[in-house]
Order: structure tokens, then C-alpha cells, then sequence
């Protein structure tokens, strides 16, 4: 009995959907900096600071988030719990700091070195992104564009997620906030530390695959579900504290369900311990180059009638279909074909793919399009108050919602897209980038509800950039150096919001703001007026109306339109690599 569940344990340990699993609960945390909206107001009021010194705050906090060239190369040199370690170091020291400061704990450092120390937190964001995307996607290299949304998605809620928790510990302090967002991932990172990482075995699509994935999704819907009802009603009546705990438990039970799936196949299903196992655990020990590529795909190009054999028989099949074709390479009758450089589909470095045009159109689409999205996440507090919204954290908690919908969302429609029509998944991309320029115009318009709507269309647009392109990047460029792609093209948020927030939102927001105290001074006369003003002069001036951000968000509409055609450019150039990629096999599907 001992025994029996030892080995159920081990399998228990060493089953893919564990690390799956882990790796969603760690990106419920992750996305720290998309409480920045959130924490703020609280910094700019502390510190005594104006839009665009909020604004250079944020472009710190995007840069932290999305530089990764020392991540990438870490999670090189470093083993997945390493990676983690460091990355939970950066996080506790960078915002624990700044909520020292904040509180009046410790003593005030300039601008600068703030913009450090939220560059140090937030940095300990992409330890987290690279070590769980890299670990799945080489668990599920024949599932990248689910596995990537899903996994984005959760870093896309986590603001929401973070939010609730923080309603349960102490909501009126709003700088405990910055506590919180200290030490939860930490804790988190730390527990989880071990479990994280590219496991052996079968990598195959299963049929039990599409069963797992149904439920997952299924556990998305219902969370961005319960967390938007919770919230609505959060807003709309006073509850007291138990109720609020009682929903943040429920929120638990539904981020804990997708342990089911492992703890199934691993305790209540027949296991079959082979097909856990790698077909050939030393192909590192074979030689390198085209040989490689080629049993690479012997996988994929069995004959059907392979898969109904016992498993012995199978292996030893694959096994001699491997060796005639290395022979055949050996005489010359296999011809491989030398190419100074790989074609698109096989696997790139960072070098070689620096100088293609398909990556950089790939790159200038995120850039337009995640920045302008970007601009509006990280201005959000101050678009509410300017629009007359009261309570700026509902709409800092929608658009995690919708941010999160937008990331599972882009990577199931995507991958139908090529699935079932051999088709480049860009072109989801550029759909959904339309769809973030009316979300852009609604702001820019002020129309009654238009916050609501606006968070809705800029967060799923928005979201979707952050599953389809490192899903088309692991495709165009391959898997084999995809965290050091994948690091490279997020330099696009940074890029995108240190000119559209940080030169362009705030330069208009405090032109504006000033030009409103200027005609406001002219009509003061009253004493009281006169003294109102000499109490709050040491505060920054506040903008009021939709002409706040109504030419930013004209600008973000159009950057969203020439984004979506830069999509569609490389639809264009890629119809042929996706049609070789997946043509065959949906081909198969037809038929």
C-alpha cells in the first residue's frame, strides 16, 4: 500500500497539469503592475506629486515589467526555482521600500529613486512570466495558444483577484495595498517554488487534453464571473466585514478547483507509466542539426495505426523509423538541404530574428497597440476622477476582468483560427486592436457609462495582445530560445507608454489642468475661496471633464487602426508557414 501511493505521489509530482496548475495560482499574483492604477493616488498624494511625475512613476513600473535581457538570460544560466528566487527577492525589496516610504517609516527619496524601486518590484514580474510560460509551453508544445492565454489571463486578474483580497484585510488603508502586493507573490513564488519547472514525459495531445482544457475555461468564466458580480455588489451596497471574507473564501474555492485535474489523473485514473515517459530520454545524446529536426517530428508523421499498439510496441516502432531515417541521412539518401540561416517555423536566436521584417512587424503592432492599452491602464484612477467617477478601484478591477477574458479569450480564438483554418493567428490580433480604438473613443467622448464600456473593449483588446503574439513568436521563430524572444518583444509596453503616458497623457493632462486653474483663479472672490486656495496650494492641480484625455485617446484610436493593419501585413506574409504548419493536419481533420 506504502508503495502504491508512493508512486502515485511521484506521478503526482511529475504530471504536467501540476505545473499548470501552480503556474496559474503564481500568476494570480504576477501582475502586480496592473494594481498601479490602484496604489497611485495613494503615492501621488503622499509624496506631494503632479501627472507627470506620476506618469514617469509608471513608465518605471512598465519598463520593470516588461525589460527582461537579465530575466532571459538568468533563466538561461539559472534552474527554474532560481529564477523564481530571484524573482521573489526583487518583489519584496522594491515595493516593500516603497511602502516604507509611503507610510512614513522610512525617509522620502527622490523621484529617480523611486522610479528604481518600482523598477526593482515590478521587475520581479517577468522572473515569474518567463519561468511559467517557458515551463509550460514546453509541457504543451502542441497547446501554445491556450496554455499562453490562460496563463496571461491569471497575471490579467490578478489585479482584480489582489483587490478583493485586500477589501478582506484592510480596506481603508489604501497603503496597505502596497504591502500586500510586497509580500503576497513572495509568499506565493516561495510556495511554489519547486513545483514550477519543465517536467519529462508525454507532451503529446492526449484526448483527455480537451476535457482538462474545457474545464479550465470553464473555471475562467466562472472566475471573471463571480469576481464581477462580487464587485458590483461590493460597490452598490455597504457589507460588512464577514460577507466580505466569506466572498474572498469563495474566490479561493474556485482559483484552488484546477488541482482536480492532476490529483484525477494521477489518483483515480490507470496509469500507464511509460507513455508518461520521454519516447527517447537521450535525444540530447544524438547529433545535432537536420538529424535532430527530423526525429523531432517522428511524433507527429506515425502512421495512425501506431497509436492503437501496446505501448512496448509503439516505442519500438518509433524507435526503428528513427534509425532508418538516420541511416537514410547517413547515404545520402535523406538530402539535407544547408541554409545559412533557419526559415520561419523552425527555431531562431534573438540575433537572427532581429533582422526580419515579420518580427518587427510583430513588434510595432504590440507596440502601438499594447501601449496605447497600456496608456489608459496606468491613467485609469485619474480618467475616473476627471470623468466624476467616485470609486476609481471598480474600474481598476473591471478592466483586470476584462484584461483576463481578453488573454483566454485571444488565445482560444486564435487558436481556432489556425486549428481549424490553417490560418495566421495575427489576424485575431488585428480584430481585436479595432476593437480597442472605440474603446479609446468612448473615453475621449465622456459619454454616460462610457468608463464601463471603455474598460471592457480596451481590456479584452488589450488582454488578447498578451496571448496571441507569444503564441505566433514560438511559432514564426520556434521554442528553443522563445524566452529570450519573448522578453525582447515586451520591451514594446515600456517603449509604447514612455511616449503615449509619459510625454503625451500627461503632458495634455496637466496642460489642461493648469489652463482650468488659471480660468478658475480669475473667478475667485470670495475670502473663503481666497483661503481654500492658500490651504491647497501645495497641491497639484486636478483636471476635470473628458477634454482631460480627450486628444490622448484620440491618438490611441489611431495608433489602435495603424496596429491592426500592421497585423494584417504579416497575415499576408505568414498564410504560406501556417498553411505548411497546420495544413496538414487540418486537412486531416476534414477528411
Amino acid at each position: 500500500m506504502g508503495g502504491f501511493l508512493a508512486e502515485r505521489f511521484a506521478s503526482f509530482y511529475k504530471n504536467r497539469w501540476l505545473v499548470f496548475v501552480a503556474a496559474m495560482w503564481l500568476q494570480s499574483w504576477a501582475g502586480v503592475g496592473y494594481l498601479f492604477g490602484s496604489i497611485s493616488p495613494v503615492i501621488k498624494s503622499s509624496l506631494n506629486y503632479n501627472q507627470r511625475q506620476l506618469a514617469r512613476l509608471g513608465v518605471a513600473k512598465d519598463l520593470g515589467d516588461c525589460v527582461g535581457f537579465v530575466t532571459g538570460i538568468l533563466c538561461e544560466i539559472l534552474p527554474p526555482w532560481g529564477a523564481l528566487l530571484v524573482g521573489v527577492s526583487l518583489n519584496f525589496v522594491g515595493y516593500g521600500w516603497v511602502w516604507l516610504i509611503v507610510t512614513g517609516r522610512a525617509p522620502a527619496l527622490p523621484l529617480w529613486a523611486m522610479c528604481i524601486l518600482i523598477f526593482v518590484g515590478t521587475n520581479g514580474e517577468t522572473y515569474f512570466n518567463t519561468v511559467t510560460l517557458v515551463s509550460c509551453v514546453q509541457n504543451f508544445p502542441k497547446n501554445r495558444g491556450p496554455v499562453v492565454g490562460i496563463l496571461k489571463g491569471f497575471a490579467g486578474l490578478s489585479g482584480a483577484i489582489l483587490t478583493q483580497i485586500y477589501a478582506m484585510i484592510h480596506y481603508p488603508d489604501h497603503a496597505s495595498l502596497i504591502f500586500m502586493v510586497a509580500v503576497g507573490p513572495s509568499l506565493v513564488g516561495i510556495g511554489l517554488i519547486f513545483i514550477i519547472r519543465p517536467v519529462k514525459g508525454h507532451k503529446q495531445i492526449r484526448p483527455s487534453d480537451d476535457t482538462s482544457f474545457t474545464f479550465v475555461y470553464s473555471v475562467c468564466l466562472l472566475l471573471a464571473a463571480y469576481l464581477m458580480g462580487v464587485m458590483l455588489v461590493q460597490d452598490l451596497v455597504t457589507l460588512n466585514h464577514s460577507i466580505v471574507r466569506s466572498f474572498t473564501a469563495v474566490l479561493f474555492v474556485i482559483l484552488v478547483a484546477p488541482i482536480f485535474i492532476p490529483i484525477s489523473m494521477s489518483f483515480f485514473s490507470e496509469q500507464k507509466a511509460p507513455e508518461e515517459e520521454a519516447l527517447l530520454p537521450q535525444t540530447e545524446t544524438l547529433e545535432r542539426g537536420n538529424s535532430e529536426v527530423i526525429l523531432s517530428e517522428v511524433e507527429d508523421e506515425k502512421p495512425d495505426d501506431v497509436d492503437s499498439l501496446p505501448s512496448s510496441e509503439r516505442k519500438k516502432r518509433i524507435a526503428q523509423l528513427q534509425s532508418k531515417l538516420v541511416q537514410a541521412a547517413a547515404v545520402g539518401a535523406v538530402r539535407v538541404k544547408r541554409r545559412r540561416g533557419p526559415r520561419r517555423g523552425e527555431d531562431f536566436t534573438l540575433a537572427q530574428a532581429l533582422i526580419k521584417a515579420d518580427f518587427w512587424l510583430l513588434f510595432m503592432s504590440l507596440l502601438l497597440g499594447s501601449g496605447s492599452g497600456l496608456t489608459i491602464i496606468d491613467n485609469l484612477g485619474q480618467i475616473s476622477q476627471s470623468l466624476k467617477y467616485d470609486n476609481t478601484h471598480i474600474f481598476v478591477s473591471m478592466i483586470s476582468i476584462w484584461n483576463f477574458l481578453g488573454r483566454v479569450g485571444g488565445g482560444y480564438i486564435s487558436e481556432i483560427v489556425v486549428r481549424d483554418y490553417a490560418f495566421p493567428r495575427t489576424v485575431a490580433l488585428a480584430g481585436f486592436q479595432l476593437t480597442m480604438a472605440f474603446g479609446h473613443v468612448f473615453i475621449a467622448m465622456g459619454w454616460p457609462g462610457a468608463m464601463y464600456v471603455s474598460t471592457l473593449l480596451v481590456g479584452l483588446g488589450y488582454g488578447a495582445h498578451w496571448s496571441i503574439v507569444p503564441a505566433a513568436v514560438s511559432e514564426l521563430f520556434g521554442l528553443r530560445n522563445f524566452g529570450a524572444l519573448y522578453n525582447f518583444l515586451t520591451l514594446a509596453n515600456p517603449s509604447g507608454t514612455l511616449v503615449f503616458s509619459s510625454l503625451i497623457a500627461s503632458g495634455i493632462y496637466d496642460y489642461e489642468a493648469e489652463k482650468q486653474a488659471h480660468e478658475g483663479n480669475q473667478h475667485q472672490k470670495s475670502i473663503g475661496s481666497l483661503l481654500s486656495r492658500v490651504v491647497n496650494a501645495a497641491e497639484p492641480p486636478k483636471c476635470e471633464g473628458s477634454i482631460c484625455f480627450f486628444m490622448t485617446c484620440v491618438l490611441m484610436a489611431g495608433l489602435c487602426i495603424m496596429a491592426a493593419v500592421l497585423s494584417l501585413i504579416l497575415v499576408r506574409r505568414t498564410k504560406v508557414v501556417y498553411a505548411n504548419l497546420y495544413g496538414k493536419s487540418t486537412a486531416r481533420n476534414v477528411v
